[in-house]
């Protein structure tokens, strides 16, 4: 995608405007204050992965042939200086964020993050101690570099701290199995923490008290590079390329920017990278910590945390194949209870009527109920078909973990496909009913991952309808290779039909505008990069059909622009919650056709990924899925306004403001109460 075009923003480029947007939450006075340095911990996070999966990605791109370098729209490495500039803005303002809002707002609350050169008399007692206790047995130098010996190597993701010694590079890794911090003993009701760096510094000053030590930290190109996903065990090639992401090609190397040039000097020399390569940073490093950042204090200085709700539909009913009987079922996570998915396993575990249980599984959680639940069904005798997708980025050894443990328990396990992925959240349970096989289908917009139903929002769509039910096993046949293509009037399946459709549905809009029917287009998603489809939409505006979107991440959209999408308006919403749900509605002619489903509209979620999207049916949960995402895209409270430069500018609050994630809780609150 060219870097100069005025209608498609550039996806990376696009994607560090969400970070930006990440780290104005940091900056929010309106977040409690530990809040704001959760939100320093995840813009860190989501900038180690940005540099390890797309940033590495780039560089391959300039492994290609001149020849054919020369015919793309993006060059390389005018968009890695682009984004050298871009980062290194953020780093600075994540800098003043941390310097001079969160520390003297620590401080009000009697808690001073200190270095050594602050400690007391005492501290240094008790850092002393603890340095001998806890990390002097550690600790080894890692590397005494002189000019015979051979080049360093930094792990990846790893924190050091070097110096220049006499002319020799001293390079010491900090213990990774040691908390972070560490909180001295209270003084006159007044707390003080340190890092656990401050403490290797104060103990290396002895050693070496002419030298300064700074910190380092490597982030490692993340890709797997498999050979050849079309030939041989794929599965055996995923397991095997894991060890790659240690030692794979340096895509970023974080430094003190007090660091002399000297040190820095001689990192590149022996790292064997260029200035594009090397960032300047603060003091410490992997800020992603921060999620562990103690509060000594007995203050409130967190957003309190909101259980979740039971939803008393469910509840009301003895059963939940009951409650679906009755009719189709919506919940909202995380604000309702993901408890009922796992329950709904658990009721089939033990009903002596269910006979097969076939789930996708994306990401599953490091400690799954569910996935457990899943081995206790294979040892009860039910028919138990998962589909595991090992590709999943950072999940591989977990996915094949569970994988494995449910093959030995008797379930039949199909592992990744070559070329594609299964991003899918689906389930299908079949139940004899008078005598005949009754199919209870799932369909999410999140994975079957507890712990991120806590921290994600999204939608568990359960239905007995046999319009849905009779597709959503052509999908599971298609992954057993029983059938190559879906043949499905109601379901959206990617690669299959999911851009088509969406195309038609813009079409339809595009006739009804033309003759003077209602058309609109509303779409909530995480991301929009597809060309094709960013096309239509443009096309749409042009001939008077109103869009808007609620665009969490990546948006490559442009709004605003004369002739093609002033009829566009963009909007994103970040706050407590990762937005992650994806709703699709269109007008149609005033019988508004509303879907959910787990695609967003990038090329890999349209023709490389099989996804599914269902239509809603149901008038009830039509009615409440328009009113939740009435209430994101009226947010004036967490909203940010996409403009064609994406400056994130707030939505202006007024009197009456929406604080979308809130409203949610407290009307799912009211419901079910």
């Amino acid at each position: 995608m060219s870097l100069t075009s005025n209608e498609y923003y550039n996806r990376d480029l696009s994607w560090l405007r969400f970070n930006h947007r990440v780290l104005q939450e940091a900056a929010d006075m309106r977040n409690p204050l530990y809040e704001r340095i959760k939100f320093l911990a995840i813009f860190s996070s989501n900038m180690d992965e940005f540099f390890k999966v797309r940033v590495s990605a780039i560089r391959q791109i300039k492994q290609l042939d001149k020849s054919l370098r020369k015919k793309l729209l993006t060059k390389p490495n005018k968009l890695l200086r682009m984004i050298k500039k871009e980062v290194n803005l953020q780093q600075e303002e994540f800098g003043d964020i941390f310097r001079n809002q969160i520390i003297p707002e620590l401080e009000k609350e009697g808690i001073s993050l200190i270095d050594y050169t602050r400690f007391s008399e005492a501290q240094k007692e008790f850092a002393n101690a603890y340095y001998k206790k806890e990390l002097e047995n550690k600790l080894t130098l890692e590397f005494r570099i002189s000019p015979k010996e051979d080049t360093i190597f930094i792990e990846n993701e790893q924190l050091y701290i070097a110096s220049i010694h006499e002319g020799t590079l001293l390079v010491f890794k900090i213990p990774s199995d040691t908390p972070r911090f560490v909180v001295f003993p209270s003084e006159n009701d007044t707390y003080s923490i340190t890092f656990i760096d401050d403490i290797l510094k104060l103990n290396l000053a002895k050693v070496y008290p002419e030298n300064t030590f700074h910190s380092i930290k490597v982030s490692r190109d993340a890709e797997l590079y498999i050979d050849n996903e079309y030939s041989g065990n794929l599965l055996d090639k995923i397991k095997n390329s894991l060890g790659n992401r240690s030692t794979g090609q340096v895509t970023r190397i974080l430094v003190d920017k007090k660091a002399s040039e000297e040190l820095l000097a001689k990192i590149k020399e022996e790292l064997n990278v260029n200035d594009t390569d090397m960032i300047l940073g603060g003091a410490y490093h992997n800020f992603k910590d921060f999620f562990g950042f103690p509060n000594p204090t007995d203050k409130e200085l967190a957003l309190p945390t909101l259980p979740p709700i039971r939803n008393k539909e469910l509840d009301a009913h003895d059963s939940i194949f009951k409650a679906i009987t009755e009719k189709d079922r919506l919940l909202y996570c995380p604000y309702e209870s993901f408890d009922h998915v796992a329950e709904l396993l658990e009721e089939a575990v033990h009903d002596q009527k269910v006979t097969k249980i076939k789930i996708t599984l994306y990401r599953v959680a490091k400690e799954s109920r569910l996935a457990c639940t899943l081995i206790e069904a294979a040892k009860n005798g039910k028919e138990v078909t998962v589909f595991m997708e090992t590709k999943a980025r950072f999940d591989e050894q977990n996915n094949i973990k569970w994988g494995t443990l449910l093959e030995e328990n008797g379930a039949k396990v199909i592992y990744s496909y070559p070329g594609i992925k299964v991003h899918s959240k689906i389930l299908c349970i079949e139940r004899i009913e008078k005598e005949k096989p009754r199919l209870y289908g799932y369909i999410g917009t999140g994975n079957f991952n507890e712990k991120t139903a806590t921290l994600y929002t999204d939608f568990c769509f359960m239905t007995k309808d046999k319009k849905i039910t009779s597709e959503l096993v052509q999908v599971f046949q298609v992954l057993e290779r029983d059938i190559i293509i879906p043949k499905t009037k109601k379901l959206l399946i990617s690669p299959f039909t999911t851009r088509s459709t969406f195309l038609e549905l813009i079409d339809t809009e595009i006739e009804n505008v033309k003759a003077g029917k209602k058309a609109y287009i509303i779409l909530k998603l995480n991301s929009i990069q597809d060309t094709r489809m960013i096309d239509a939409l443009y096309e749409a505006s042009n001939a008077g059909v109103k869009i808007d979107l609620i665009v969490r991440g990546i948006c490559c959209l442009v709004p605003g622009i004369k002739g093609k999408s002033e009829n566009i308006r963009v909007k994103s919403v970040l706050g407590q919650f990762l937005e992650h749900a994806r709703v699709y509605i269109f007008a149609n002619g005033g019988k508004e056709t509303m879907y959910i489903g787990s695609a967003d509209w990038m090329t890999r979620n349209l023709d490389h990924r099989i996804e599914v999207i269902t239509p809603i049916l149901d008038k009830d949960i039509h009615q409440k899925l328009r009113t939740f995402v009435k209430w994101q895209w009226n947010d004036s409270v967490k909203a940010r306004i996409i403009d064609a430069k994406q400056k994130n500018k707030y939505v202006k609050r007024d009197e009456k403001a929406i604080h979308a994630q809130e409203k949610a809780y407290e009307e799912l609150l009211k419901m079910n109460s």
